[in-house]
């Protein structure tokens, strides 16, 4: 499943830049989702909850954007915009 793989990707990188930076307590996370992604903002929120559970980004408030530009070159992708670290 494509979304799957993305948010285990995107749960990887969050926990390493969490671990960086203290290993504070994320309080935000902004990201962007692709045109072609597949995800909408409903089914994003769905699978962070799912996949951020019993990690430091558990209970974050999320703020996404969602493009609507299919030839972006990271149209298929999310990316990891922003995170707001309580340390």
């Amino acid at each position: 499943m494509h979304e799957a793989s993305l948010m285990k990707d995107l749960i990887r990188k969050i926990n390493s830049l969490t671990e960086e930076a203290s290993d504070g307590r994320i309080t935000t996370v902004h990201v962007w989702l692709g045109a072609l992604s597949h995800m909408s903002a409903d089914h994003f929120r769905y699978h962070f909850e799912q996949v951020s559970k019993g990690t430091a980004a558990e209970g974050a408030l999320l703020s996404i954007e969602e493009s609507t530009d299919i030839h972006d070159p990271n149209a298929q992708g999310l990316l990891l915009l922003n995170i707001e670290i309580e340390t």
